[in-house]
């Protein structure tokens, strides 16, 4: 259920974005927006959130999603529309949407925490050092038996 959530949250913010850069500004369809869409949420779902974030960080995570946004908008813009180049339309695209990944990633984050038990939190490391007798060398044991003691 929760990835059903996280799904359309994602796919309501892409298809926001979208909407407003490539249809209002640059005229394209909404069927071709809503395929965009729809397949960029999927991929960078399971690319980005699913398979990147929780090995790396926010950032790594953002980057790879700004990458995937803009190739699949930029390749599938091109092969769905014919006219302009979509390039230029594809690097505003994806950076609007790698601004809204930074914080979506933030709460797939919390969410993951939550699962794991709040396990491991960054920034909260405790270290312990383990002492014992042997630190002491085995010369002044030596030196003992030599004096007589």
């Amino acid at each position: 259920m929760r990835h059903l959530r996280n799904l359309v949250v994602k796919f309501i913010a892409t298809f926001a974005v979208l909407f407003i850069i490539l249809g209002m500004i640059y005229d394209m369809s909404f069927g071709n927006i809503f395929s965009i869409s729809l397949v960029l949420t999927l991929a960078a779902y399971l690319i980005g959130d699913m398979l990147i974030l929780p090995r790396t960080n926010n950032t790594m995570a953002t980057v790879a999603d700004f990458g995937l946004a803009f190739l699949v908008i930029w390749l599938m813009g091109e092969n769905l529309t014919y006219g302009d180049s979509l390039l230029m339309p594809a690097l505003i695209s994806a950076a609007a949407i790698a601004l809204f990944e930074t914080f979506f990633h933030k709460s797939i984050a919390n969410q993951i925490n939550q699962n794991n038990g709040n396990q491991q939190q960054s920034g909260n490391l405790r270290y312990q050092t383990e002492a014992s007798e042997e630190l002491t060398s085995s010369n002044s044991n030596n030196n003992r038996n030599e004096n007589g003691q």
